[in-house]
Parts: structure tokens; C-alpha cells; sequence
């Protein structure tokens, strides 16, 4: 007989499964990320509000179920954690939940107008003839998946939730983008026209069957897509006519309720906007210190403005190819992964790979990030970076930002944490940003000790990223708590930072779109670099590099006070 702790575990283990079954039953793309492909690979998820209030309430009530089911004390270790972090994923739900009004549809950083091209061209597989008629179904779809949001967008922003007029330019120039082209007009294939071919050319069925599929499908674009993206673009011309003054979230009418459920959200704290702004400063003069001792290292002579705009000026900080790039991504990554175990005892078995951001959408997005890979290994890490505008991607940085989406950051983390096949699915799949984009911004430091930034200028770029994450916290509680202007914002960032022009407006724009969202990685890099020298000092000369990361890596993403309690516990069983 299996003893009664053994049994209970199993038995909340069976608990977590079903309540994932019930998710992914209502969430078609869930199952496409992770690689599963049933009758609904050809679906959208339901995005009516009805839904979204559906599966709130499923949250709520399996959690309570949860608690009224199994008695805490009766877990192993590893299920207790499970269970506090299912109680407060609902908790983060139950607060959140009361602002799901308040978050724009279509933006320049989110939206059904950039996600649906990209999630056809990079997430919808097709291996076999069924794969291809749910492709073409999904584009039939998705007529009616924008036209849901349309209608709601157009609600949110008649109760005053409504982006800034600048946003209005981005999302109709990626909606029509999307519908230039064949089979929309003559010229070249559109992006998702040339995926469809694409995919269906590479099909061992008769040419019958293709041109019967791309047929379908082109049919399905100008008879469903297009219009829907019409309606799309006219309801953000109607918007922009009725756009109002202010970049910040401080103009809803809960807007500053709104912002500190936010902060709470991201940092998984209960620091304030004013403290997160303080911490923003203190840590901006500390960076600037460190950054005047390189610049007298490299003989400059000037202020530390002078050589900022030196490295913004000058020709050779910056690449003259896309090809040049990503050559020397490839090769700072494969040095990164000769030495990785040095300081890991647990590695990622699932490839990374390095793409380009794709044209059609390479002009709104962000400059770099990362998709994980599918559990069943059917598609890799893959790190993105946007080579729109080469001028915008510094040399000095290219370091850093490898080693923050691929390794030891993004693709690290989160491919360990999709393989920890033992975990139940909400935390093999869900996350906490503070802990994700933390990790991130830690991996960029973690290269420093591991021995890369051996060029000064690469070193100053790792620490123009880290005062570019600090920086965030000072303009994203100025945008939206001391009502800062996006000029404001911009120019705090030109006065304090090395960024190009075009970085530093891109980036204010995304933060006034995600309020809150930015404070994240440097509050939790802060306390992964806290929690390792409180380990390094406790532990001496028993402190394992390797051990310290396991404990940070295998439990999957947690809040950083869980994050704290798990480091003690190690610090005392270690000792």
C-alpha cells in the first residue's frame, strides 16, 4: 500500500491536470504552442468577454476546491509549492479581474492585427493535409475573431479607455500590411499568402490537392480577413479622431487603483510607485559610476553625455549587414554554451535558434525576445531579433541581449522550465515577469562573471542594458503615476542613457502602452543578485554556483518572497 503523503500528492498532481485539461479545452492556441493538434487546431480562442469572465471563475473555484480538498500539511515539499502558488496565481486573478476593462485591444506592442499573421506563419504547423485544412479554416476564422474586438475596443474606448493619438499610425499601418498583396491586389504574395504556399508546397499530396488548398485559402483571405480588417482600420480612424491628452493610465477614471494593482502584478511586491521610482534613481547613479570608470579605461575625454552621443554617432558601433549580426550572435552563443556547465548543473535539451523578426511586423516590434520551444520538442527556442533598423541595434550591446533572450537567459529558464515534466502544467507554462524578465536581466550580469565582456565598449553595453532596466523604473512611474509626457519620458532617457534616438522613443511607447510591465526585470534582478550574496556569505566556501541556479531554475517561475523562502531553505539545508 502506497503510504498516505504519496497518495495525497498524487492525487492534487491529478487535481492540477484536470483543471489544465479544462484550460486548454477552452484555449485553441494553448494547444497549438504546445505542439498539440486535435479538432480544434483549426480554431481560434472564443475572445468574447463571456469567456473571459468564464474562465475567471473556473480559476476561483478550483482554487477553492483546491483548499477545501487537501489539507497543506499532509503534501510533500514540492506539492506544498505547487499548492501556495496555485492560491496565488488565483489571488493575482481575483485582482486583476476587476480592471480586465482597461487594457487596449490593438496597440502597437499587442494585438490581433500583428498576432494573427504571426501566429499563422510561426506557431501553426503543417505536416499532413488535415494540418493544412485547419489552416485554412484559421483563416476563415479570423474574420470573426477580429471583428469581436473591434466591437470591443470600440466599447472600452467610448468609456474613455483609449490609447494616445500617436498609437493610431502603428496598428492601421500593421492591419493593412497584413492585407497588402496577393491575393488581396496584385504584386507580391502577402506574408501569410506566401506561408500558406509555403506549407502546403512542401505536402506529399497530389497538385490538385495544393491549388485546391491554396485556393481555399486565398479565397478565405479576401473573402473573410480582409474585410474584418477593414472594419479593423476604420474603427481606429473613428478612435483617432477622438483620442484625448495624456500617455499615462492616470487619465482612466480608476487609473491610479489600476497602476498599483499593476506594479503589484509584474514585481510580485507591494512597493509603491514613489519606491519604485527611488529605487529607479539610486540605481541610474550607481550605473552612471561604474560607466565613467570604463569611459576613463578607454582614454575618452568628455562627459558622460559626450560619450553617449559618441557611441550613438559613431559608424563603428554599429553593423553594416543584418548577415554581419547574426553571424556574431551565433558565435558569442556558442562560446556562452561551452560554458555553461561550469555554472549549471541542470541544462536546456531543446535547441535554440536565431531568426530575424519578419517583415511585416519588424517595424512595430520590440527590438529583441524570445518564444519558447513546444514540450514535445516539435519546435525550438527561438530568439528574435529585430534588425528593421541596424542603427537601432548597437554593437556594444549585442553581447548582453544574446546572453538575455538566449543563453543563459530566456531560452535557458524557460526551456527548463517547459521540461520539468513532473510539474504540473500551470507552472511548466504559466509565469511571474518578475522572475522571468529578472532571470533575463541577471544572465546579462551572470556573462560578466562567467568571464565574456572582454572588449570594454561590450562591457559598457551590458551596462547601458542594465541602466536602460533601471531607467524603466524611474519613466514608467513617471509616465503613469507623476504624469510625465511621452516628450518628458523621451528626453529623461536621452539625458541618461547611450540609446539611439529610435530605441528610446520605441520603448516609451511600449511603456505607456504596458503600464507597469517594465518594473519587473530590474526588481527581480535585484533580488536574485541579493538572495545570491546572502547565500554566498552564508554558505562561504560551501556556496555552489550550479546548486544556487537549480534552486532558482527547478522550481519553475515563482514570486520573488517564494523565490526568497526557497533560497533559505537551501542556505540552512546547505549549511
Amino acid at each position: 500500500v502506497a503510504p498516505a503523503t504519496e497518495d495525497i500528492n498524487t492525487q492534487l498532481s491529478a487535481f492540477f491536470k484536470d483543471y489544465d485539461d479544462q484550460e486548454i479545452a477552452e484555449s485553441p492556441l494553448s494547444k497549438a504552442y504546445r505542439g498539440i493538434r486535435d479538432a480544434d487546431y483549426g480554431k481560434w480562442n472564443d475572445a468574447s468577454e463571456a469567456a473571459e469572465v468564464k474562465q475567471y471563475e473556473r480559476g476561483q473555484a478550483a482554487v477553492a476546491k483546491m483548499e477545501a480538498d487537501f489539507d497543506e500539511s499532509q503534501l510533500s515539499e514540492s506539492s506544498q509549492l505547487s499548492y501556495r502558488l496555485f492560491q496565488a496565481r488565483a489571488e493575482r486573478s481575483s485582482k486583476s479581474f476587476p480592471f480586465r476593462r482597461n487594457s487596449y485591444i490593438f496597440d502597437q506592442m499587442n494585438g490581433a492585427q500583428s498576432q494573427i499573421p504571426a501566429f499563422m506563419i510561426n506557431i501553426h504547423r503543417v505536416a499532413n493535409k488535415a494540418d493544412a485544412e485547419a489552416y485554412v479554416s484559421r483563416l476563415g476564422a479570423a474574420g470573426d475573431l477580429i471583428e469581436t474586438l473591434v466591437v470591443q475596443s470600440a466599447e472600452r474606448a467610448d468609456d474613455g479607455i483609449i490609447v494616445p493619438d500617436w498609437v493610431f499610425p502603428y496598428v492601421i499601418n500593421d492591419a493593412k500590411n497584413v492585407i497588402s498583396g496577393a491575393p488581396f491586389e496584385k504584386g507580391k504574395d502577402s506574408p501569410i499568402y506566401a506561408d500558406l504556399k509555403k506549407k502546403v508546397g512542401a505536402l506529399d499530396i497530389s497538385e490538385a490537392e495544393k491549388a485546391d488548398l491554396i485556393a481555399r485559402g486565398g479565397a478565405a483571405l479576401t473573402g473573410r480577413l480582409k474585410p474584418s480588417y477593414q472594419k479593423l482600420i476604420a474603427e481606429m480612424e473613428r478612435q483617432q479622431s477622438m483620442a484625448v491628452d495624456g500617455d499615462g493610465i492616470w487619465r482612466f477614471k480608476d487609473g491610479a487603483a489600476y497602476y498599483t494593482e499593476r506594479l503589484n502584478n509584474y514585481t510580485t511586491t507591494n512597493l509603491t510607485a514613489d519606491e519604485v521610482h527611488q529605487i529607479g534613481l539610486e540605481n541610474v547613479a550607481r550605473i552612471h559610476g561604474l560607466m565613467r570608470k570604463i569611459m576613463a579605461d578607454v582614454g575618452f575625454t568628455g562627459s558622460l553625455q559626450d560619450f553617449f552621443q559618441h557611441l550613438r554617432a559613431g559608424d563603428e558601433f554599429f553593423y553594416k549587414t543584418r548577415e554581419a549580426y547574426l553571424a556574431d550572435v551565433d558565435i558569442k552563443l556558442a562560446a556562452m554554451e561551452a560554458k555553461l556547465p561550469e555554472f549549471f548543473n541542470t541544462l536546456p535539451k531543446a535547441p535554440l535558434v536565431i531568426k530575424p523578426v519578419e517583415a511585416f511586423r519588424e517595424k512595430s516590434a520590440g527590438k529583441a525576445f524570445y518564444n519558447s520551444p513546444a514540450p514535445d520538442g516539435s519546435r525550438p527556442g527561438t530568439y528574435y531579433v529585430n534588425l528593421y533598423n541596424l542603427r537601432s541595434m548597437s554593437k556594444t550591446e549585442l553581447e548582453a541581449l544574446a546572453y538575455h533572450e538566449g543563453l543563459p537567459g530566456h531560452h535557458l529558464q524557460r526551456s527548463i522550465q517547459t521540461e520539468l515534466g513532473d510539474l504540473p502544467p500551470f507552472r511548466r507554462f504559466g509565469g511571474w515577469t518578475a522572475y522571468t524578465e529578472g532571470w533575463g536581466l541577471y544572465s546579462e550580469e551572470l556573462g560578466k562573471d562567467m568571464g565574456f565582456y572582454e572588449d570594454p565598449y561590450s562591457d559598457f553595453g551590458r551596462l547601458g542594458m542594465e541602466l536602460w532596466r533601471a531607467c524603466r523604473l524611474v519613466v514608467d512611474t513617471g509616465i503613469h503615476h507623476k504624469r510625465w509626457s511621452r516628450e518628458e519620458s523621451i528626453q529623461y532617457l536621452t539625458d541618461n542613457t547611450p540609446n539611439p534616438e529610435g530605441d528610446i522613443r520605441k520603448a516609451i511607447e511600449r511603456y505607456i502602452v504596458y503600464p507597469g510591465q517594465a518594473t519587473a526585470y530590474m526588481i527581480g534582478k535585484l533580488k536574485i543578485l541579493e538572495l545570491r550574496s546572502k547565500a554566498q556569505k552564508a554558505l562561504g566556501d560551501k556556496f555552489n554556483m550550479g546548486g544556487f541556479h537549480d534552486v532558482i531554475l527547478k522550481s519553475g517561475p515563482v514570486p520573488l518572497n517564494i523565490m526568497e523562502e526557497r533560497v533559505d531553505a537551501w542556505i540552512a539545508s546547505t549549511l
